[in-house]
């Protein structure tokens, strides 16, 4: 019984009875075992058996209730169920069977067995629905056992009991950061024997293990994921087993090596016999590789297994031809030579070796050796319809005896099985299928089964083989199966070298047809041959490199989607003849066309068909039809429509607010006037009314209503419709949301304004009142149109901020010439196309001028392309065939034809455009604040203008000389309580025109959408606020070595020639030696040829046959045909010794010991004939095992590069010792810059290396870096940031991401650098798209520039807050301050716009520039002396610091390498230096490294 979980999305519920009826329907069907329904959430959670349900039946069930109802997750997920063992009571009233019957009537209980002697039950339950406890409580009398009891033969009524017999292990882990991490735990618990089942969730940072404890502990499984480089502690302490002997036995038989299947094995190998050595200092799979590797190549090994996890190699030997310490010596020698090997005590005893060997899962052992442990049989399966049939087949399948995986593929219409034959056979496997009403049959010609190869075949290759391999005898059979289609999902991949080497290595396997990856989306599409390999082991392969994988169930992924208008349909026969016909072509999954709208929404295979043949299949049917045309402007980014909006706003209450304006105006001229006269001329109040009377404006067209009333009406009822529509709409949305915004301020102000004056002119009508009351109709104009010219102005500011998004939009190509070539590429048509009818795979042509549509591959064609608005770049790149292009770049001088690899989203620079997107609509925390702040200031300031409203009513009556004083316009022909009203009122208003939550919530986005758009624009993109934010408050910059402060690939640094120049001229040895390394994948290899084409000056070499690579060790082979490369070399040799001959004549003072064959470049042959050479490269190992004897001085020569950080090389030729090649990976030019420019801004700067100890000294002692983390496991990378971060600290970790992804995503800050396309998307949270480590500054420094923008923008806003509100609230009245309500609205305005215009001037920033940088640090930038660096080996915190050496030391250690030196000097008398230092530099600036220049 399989149970599982599945959440399904429920709209349409209104009330708990709606929740009820679902619960209770769902409940009442068979193998419902909860129902969880949420109406806030709109979902249900379903936990059922699959056999008797499965998701889609789930669906109907509430679809057919009247609700909509969709599955939020396509896969459900499985639930782990627990075990409880009851002991029964010896009198009870129920029977066995009675007690089975209540037990399973309850919800969450699956299974119940009773034992044979009726006291003891097994109960397994979900633990999410019921507990033991409450079991317990279900029998009367039953209590709970404590562990589980004594077994004894027959005792259980169901054979399964090793079900029973496993434990579950609940734990705690920490330290996991992405899915990665996930993969990792249960790929390594995976392989461990015992361990049955695995599931680790990354957000309830949990791993449940399924075990079987006779065969492992809970501690061992817990020190395994502590080995992975995470914490981990138990949640529950697991129970202990016990079990009987018989069951012990059953266990012990099921291990994969058991004593005779190993003396089975040892017998085989006649006289052979196994040692266990212990073997310290290995690091990763390297190490592993290179010891099976080397000691498997001598004689008398039969087999090798290393373990990295217990530190064991278990050797198969002969006895008779090498002894046990030779063999120890041998694995000591493995390079790099520093491996410590030891015997265990008990080496005699072979037992010792599955004990060690236990962790590796292996299958059980079979009862015939000739027998293959398990098999794979295709099954093709007629009748499926839906992934429920799949889930049935797959279901039942997995229960049958002897079934080891199923995987059944609806497309392809088959089942891949494999199984034990001892137990179940193919043909019963066919009938399974048909009794479930399906038609099963076997391919043609491939009825039989194919054979698994075993695992211990696997380690002893170099290279692990996919698990299902067919034998050659049926691969020609196999070869006219259908091909299949997966997806996997990658992850830790960063850049292009990446794709290159999972699409390199994967093409190699048999069974894989084609891969392409895509950098960006993470993807990798592969077609395979079923019967040959399945998708898991395609994932297992691409681990296996190094990098996370996993298959993608939802194929669908890869399935285009076409949106087309249709024209010339008439009537619904149109329609079917469209839909049918389209259903009938190959490839195309789904059509549906609607004859109202004149569209067609096509879903198809791209792999099959593409989007111009599926518009040709239409066209030919007689009907028009083109694309439906999308908005490929940044239309939604410029603000246009709301720019438009606010103007129109401001427009109409501008024209109605002037004569309002003049109104106010003349009425206070007049009165003023007015109240002059009554203080000089001592009027009466009631000439006062007569003279109030006799003015134009105060004249009653009806009694209580003047003309200025009237007026003042008339031109505010216009502004609140229309002037106010956009913030009353806005307003009312807030309030139904129950939040309160700027808004539903500006809406209190304006309406309360209004009504307030409505209602006092209706009473003074209805009083026919001869003096005419003081109104506020002037207010919302004015108040509008101030607010409304602050938010045009603030959209056209925002406009501004997402320009750089909306340029990235704008460089996307909208049309792309799609070419047709014949043989030998002639060009046979050409054809405009719309950019997204380009299929993967279309020849484009990109003229001169032009934008690359897509991203793809030059086949045809030189050209420069400027790439800058996309890297940053200012230089043109060269493209020639086999370069990658990216789409949005522009093409410069020359035609160019190229192969599209990714169109559509799947281009980087879609991806690019939707990093810059979430970038900012992501908050930053700061940001957060500022909402939450927003949310409550509303509510805030309502209740400050309530309270001034009461304060200064109260303050009026009882003081009224107050208000008399400081009310401006005050006349006495007014009421006393019609002042004090009236300036109360004023007050309030004035309160909440002035209060501005915008310009708080306008401070932070602002900033980080500029911010974001000007990183963009240098080639920095930051994912959002929030990383932004946090950059600034860095404390420790971790950089990773290779990659990113050094080049990541190898170069000759230096040639030493070991014999003397007529043996072997110089050009002639480096054309041997170029030729050889030609073969090898070696980076080392490909430097070593890089080099020699180069000093050759050309592109080709000679032949190499014979080619031999033993790993760790070395390369053999011979080579022919370079006589034509030194015919060409000889040619420019002849004109170099004219002129060197001329030189030595002319200086005839010349120093004797000048050889003339360091100036003379060679004699030439006078015949040219072909001539084999055997050529030797490799460490001194290799050179000692073939007889050739290393010189003391090439030694120490070798061992003075190695000190340095380089790799030492030997070349021999026919036997001969001839050069000594050193090779190193170089530091980028910028860094030493770099480091020194963050350590003056205050800065701690790390180097953490996964390198040995003495090149990460090395290379920080040339960039001036002095704390180093050296020998550091990828998996250690994650626990070394979490230890800076312990102490306090903030980090941020530079890489390139090949095995820093998890350390990326654990520092606070993780910047990805990378190189043009190569952008290490997942981790990181800034990344650099050039591969410049003075962007590592430049973002730093931008993200500190930024954030204190945003802290400027807070001051403006808070400040204006808390000075403006007092004041309007008439805090200040005493000094005179006094504000009316139209100047709290254009101060409110004013602080906004000018919180925005703080932001822009991010706009104006400049990254810093090298030249300025380097002149600022000149005469300050110096390599650190190898005392002043403290290297930490591995996660040891206690670092070996250098030895503080005197001056004595110094100069006695100088001398000596300078005598070393010049010996060397002499000895290799045609020695080339590339990058020979100044001797005496080593006493300035203390002993440090050599700075490696070329000359």
């Amino acid at each position: 019984m399989e149970v599982k979980s599945v959440a399904i999305s429920v709209e349409g519920m209104t009330c708990s009875s709606c929740v009820h009826s679902i619960e209770q329907r769902l409940g009442n069907m068979s193998g419902i075992h909860s129902v969880q329904v949420s109406l806030e959430d709109k979902n249900a959670v379903v936990i059922y058996d699959s056999k008797l349900q499965t998701p889609v039946t789930l669906q109907e069930a509430i679809c057919d209730m009247g609700f909509d109802a969709t599955l939020a997750d396509s896969t459900p997920q499985p639930v782990l169920p627990d075990r409880v063992f009851l002991t029964l009571p010896a009198q009870s009233a129920l029977t066995p069977r009675q007690i089975c019957a209540m037990l399973l009537s309850n919800k969450g209980i699956l299974d119940v067995k009773v034992s044979s002697d009726q006291r003891t039950a097994v109960v397994t339950f979900i633990p999410s629905i019921t507990n033991g406890r409450h079991i317990a409580q279900m029998v009367p009398g039953a209590d709970l056992s404590t562990s589980v009891p004594e077994v004894t033969p027959g005792m259980w009524e169901d054979s399964s009991w090793s079900q029973a017999s496993s434990a579950v292990l609940r734990l705690k882990v920490d330290g996991m950061t992405c899915h990665s991490c996930t993969s990792t735990i249960e790929g390594k618990l995976g392989k461990l024997q015992g361990v049955q089942r695995i599931r680790v969730s990354l957000d309830n940072k949990e791993a449940v293990v399924v075990y079987q404890p006779p065969l492992i502990t809970a501690e061992e499984i817990k020190q395994q994921i502590e080995a992975a480089g995470f914490t981990a502690a138990f949640k529950k302490q697991p129970k202990p087993l016990k079990l009987s002997g018989i069951d012990l036995e059953r266990l012990r038989n099921a291990q994969p090596k058991s004593s005779e299947a190993s003396q089975r094995e040892n017998s085989s190998g006649a006289g052979t016999k196994m040692v266990v050595f212990r073997v310290e200092g290995m690091h990763c799979n390297s190490c592993v590789l290179n010891i099976q590797s080397s000691v498997s190549a001598l004689p008398a090994v039969a087999s090798v297994v290393v373990s990295l996890e217990n530190k064991s190699a278990a050797i198969n030997y002969n006895p008779s031809l090498i002894s046990i310490e030779k063999l120890r010596k041998a694995v000591e020698n493995v390079s790099p030579e520093r491996f410590r090997v030891s015997l265990p005590e008990e080496h005699e005893n072979l037992a010792l070796f599955p004990t060690l060997a236990s962790p590796l899962k292996s299958h059980p052992a079979s009862k015939d050796p000739s027998q293959p442990l398990t098999q794979v049989v295709v099954i093709n399966i007629e009748g499926m319809t839906c992934n429920s049939c799949v889930q049935s087949i797959e279901g039942v399948l997995s229960q049958k005896a002897g079934v080891k995986s199923v995987h059944v593929s609806l497309p392809n219409g088959t089942g891949t099985i494999e199984y034990d034959p001892l137990q179940t056979s193919p043909e019963d496997l066919r009938s399974s299928i048909e009794d479930m009403g399906f038609d099963a049959s076997f391919p043609a010609k491939a009825e039989l089964p194919v054979a698994k190869a075993q695992p211990e075949a696997q380690l002893d290759s170099h290279k692990p083989e996919p698990p299902s391999k067919v034998p050659p005898a049926h691969l020609g059979r196999q070869e006219s199966k259908t091909i299949s289609k997966c997806y996997v999902q990658v992850t830790g991949m960063t850049c292009a070298s990446c794709v290159a080497n999972i699409e390199r290595n994967l093409r190699r396997e048999d069974g894989i047809h084609s891969i392409l990856v895509a950098l960006m989306a993470g993807k990798a599409e592969v077609r395979y041959n079923p019967a040959v390999i399945h998708p898991a082991a395609i994932a297992e392969l691409i681990r296996e490199l190094g990098f996370g994988a996993t298959v993608m169930e939802n194929c669908g992924e890869g399935d285009g989607i076409l949106e087309l208008v249709v024209r010339g349909m008439t009537c619904a026969s149109c329609v079917h003849k469209i839909e049918s016909t389209l259903m009938k072509t190959n490839g195309v999954l789904y059509c549906s066309v609607a004859l109202a709208t004149n569209k067609a929404h096509i879903k198809y295979d791209p792999e099959a068909i593409g989007p111009r043949d599926v518009i040709q299949v239409i066209k030919d049917l007689g009907f028009t039809t083109s694309l439906v045309k999308k908005d490929r402007s940044a239309s939604h980014l410029d603000h246009k429509q709301e720019i438009r909006q606010w103007k129109r706003s401001f427009v109409v209450s501008l024209v109605f607010c002037i004569p309002v304006m003049g109104l106010m105006i003349y009425m206070m001229v007049m009165d003023s006037q007015l109240s002059h006269a009554h203080a000089h001329h001592n009027m009466s109040s009631e000439e006062m009314e007569a003279l109030h009377s006799s003015m134009v404006l105060e004249y009653q067209l009806l009694p209580g209503l003047s003309v200025m009333n009237f007026l003042s009406f008339l031109l505010c009822v216009p502004v609140q419709v229309f002037g106010g529509w956009h913030f009353y709409i806005q307003a009312s949305r807030a309030l139904r949301h129950n939040t309160a915004n700027m808004d539903v301020l500006v809406v209190l102000a304006t309406s309360i304004a209004f009504l307030y004056s409505f209602i006092i002119l209706l009473v003074a009508m209805a009083e026919r009142a001869k003096v005419n009351p003081v109104t506020f109709f002037d207010t919302p104009p004015m108040l509008f149109v101030f607010i409304s010219l602050g938010r045009w102005l603030e959209h056209v500011a925002k406009g501004k901020t997402s320009e750089a998004l909306a340029r990235l939009i704008s460089l996307q190509a909208t049309e792309a010439t799609i070419v047709t070539l014949g043989p030998d590429n002639v060009l046979l048509s050409e054809e405009q196309v719309d950019v997204e009818l380009v299929q993967r795979g279309d020849i484009v042509k990109v003229v001169p001028g032009g934008k690359f549509p897509v991203d793809g591959r030059v086949i045809e064609g030189h050209s420069m392309v400027d790439e800058s608005l996309i890297t940053g770049e200012a230089m043109p790149v060269t493209k020639k065939p086999g370069n990658t292009v990216i789409a949005g770049s522009i093409n410069q001088n020359g035609s160019l034809l190229i192969s599209a690899t990714h169109v559509g989203a799947d281009t980087t620079l879609s991806q690019i455009v939707k990093l810059v997107e979430e970038a900012q609509t992501s908050k930053a925390p700061i940001q957060q604040f500022a909402d939450k702040l927003s949310g409550y200031f509303v509510p805030f300031i309502v209740a400050v203008s309530v309270v001034t409203l009461f304060a200064w009513i109260i303050i009026g009556f009882v003081d009224f000389e107050i208000v008399e004083k400081y009310f401006l316009g005050y006349n006495k022909s007014i009421s006393a309580a019609e002042v004090i009203i009236r300036f109360a009122f004023q007050a309030s208003i004035t309160v909440l025109c002035i209060a501005c939550p915008c310009s708080l919530g306008l401070a932070t986005p602002t900033a980080v959408m500029v911010g974001t758009g000007v990183g963009a624009q240098h080639g920095i993109l930051i994912k959002g606020g929030e990383p932004l934010e946090m950059a600034h408050k860095v404390k420790v910059v971790v950089f990773d070595k290779t990659g990113t402060i050094t080049h990541g690939t190898p170069e000759v640094m230096q040639v030493k020639f070991l014999v003397e120049g007529n043996l072997l001229p110089r050009h002639k040895m480096l054309a041997i030696v170029g030729t050889a390394e030609s073969s090898s994948e070696h980076p080392l290899g490909a430097a070593i040829t890089k080099y020699c084409k180069k000093e050759l000056n050309s592109e080709t070499l000679g032949t190499c046959t014979d080619f031999q690579v033993v790993p760790g060790c070395g390369i053999s082979c011979r080579v022919t045909n370079i006589e034509a490369l030194l015919y060409r070399k000889n040619r420019m040799v002849e004109e170099n010794n004219v002129k060197n001959v001329t030189l030595v004549k002319i200086d005839e003072n010349a120093d004797e010991s000048v050889q003339p064959a360091l100036i003379i470049d060679a004699e030439l042959p006078t015949t040219v004939t072909s001539q084999k050479y055997s050529v030797l490269i490799g460490n001194r190992e290799w050179m000692t095992r073939n007889g050739l004897v290393v010189k003391n001085e090439v030694d120490k020569a070798m061992m003075e590069h190695e000190r340095r950080g380089r790799t030492a090389v030997l070349a021999a030729v026919d036997g001969v010792l001839c050069g000594l090649i050193a090779i190193a990976d170089t530091v980028k030019p910028e860094a030493e810059l770099a480091v020194y420019t963050l350590k003056s801004m205050g800065l701690e700067v790390v180097l953490m290396t996964g390198d040995n100890s003495k090149t990460a000294r090395s290379i920080a002692s040339q960039v001036g870096i002095t704390k180093v983390f050296a020998e550091v496991l990828p998996s250690h990378k994650v626990a070394k940031v979490k230890q800076l971060q312990d102490e306090g600290k903030r980090v941020a970790m530079v890489g390139d991401g090949i095995n820093d992804s998890p350390a990326l995503a654990m520092a606070n800050v993780g910047i990805a650098i990378g190189t043009g396309t190569d952008v290490a998307i997942e981790a990181a949270d800034v990344v650099l798209i050039r591969d410049d480590l003075m962007d590592v500054v430049a973002s730093i420094d931008l993200s500190r520039k930024t954030v204190k923008r945003i802290r400027i923008n807070f001051v403006f806003a808070l400040i204006y807050n808390l000075i403006g509100v007092p004041i309007a609230a008439g805090v200040f009245l005493p000094i005179g301050l006094v504000l009316q309500p139209w100047m709290g609205s254009a101060a409110m305005a004013a602080s906004s716009v000018s919180v925005v215009l703080s932001s822009l001037l991010l706009k104006m920033y400049q990254k810093p520039s090298s030249e300025k940088l380097e002149l600022r640090a000149r005469g300050q930038l110096r390599h650190k002396s190898p005392s002043e660096i403290s290297v930490h080996v591995g996660l040891g915190e206690s670092g070996a610091g250098s030895p503080k050496l005197s001056l004595v030391d110094r100069i006695i250690t100088y001398s000596r390498a300078s005598i070393n030196s010049l010996l060397s000097d002499k000895r290799s008398v045609n020695s080339v230096v590339l990058s020979e230092p100044d001797k005496h530099s080593l006493l300035v600036g203390g002993f440090g490294e050599d700075d490696d220049t070329a000359l």
